[in-house]
């Protein structure tokens, strides 16, 4: 009969508790952001969607050897003349079905003081098919998905 009564006084006091918090929060105003016309800043280290710099890249594959999930690849230019490896790329890829954002391949990357492979803060990259989330980066163009279509990403 005693661990009845104490049970119901233990309910009964993490209700309380739980009320308690509820209740510290009911009178403090509300933060409503009205996301279209109104935006959140991003923290300085928020991973957003992946860009690439063509220009800075050297081609050392560090990013593709530092991906846990093999999403990037990329294809060093030869020199058609010699037929020798040039410190460029001709194209790279990123496959964002397959990215879990762990910016290991930030990290591995080498070209200072800007990154040829960085995260920005754009959160706002949406896709609709399979197919618009392998992005690739040539020489020509600046940014294509296998679609054709142009994507921006940064």
């Amino acid at each position: 009969m005693i661990n009845y009564f104490k049970n119901i006084y233990q309910v009964s006091k993490a209700l309380v508790q739980g009320m308690m918090v509820t209740g510290s929060w009911f009178f403090k105003p509300a933060v409503t952001v009205q996301f279209p016309r109104e935006k959140l800043t991003t923290p300085e280290r928020f991973r957003g969607a992946l860009t690439f710099d063509k220009d800075t890249c050297t081609a050392c594959n560090l990013c593709v050897k530092a991906c846990p999930t093999a999403c990037i690849s990329l294809d060093p230019a030869v020199d058609p003349v010699s037929k020798k490896r040039m410190a460029k790329v001709s194209w790279y890829q990123i496959d964002f079905g397959k990215c879990n954002y762990c910016r290991l391949c930030e990290e591995a990357c080498p070209t200072k003081p800007i990154k040829s492979v960085r995260h920005t803060h754009n959160y706002e990259w949406g896709m609709l098919e399979r197919k618009e989330m392998f992005v690739k980066w040539t020489r020509e163009t600046a940014v294509t998905s296998s679609a054709g279509s142009a994507v921006a990403p940064v």
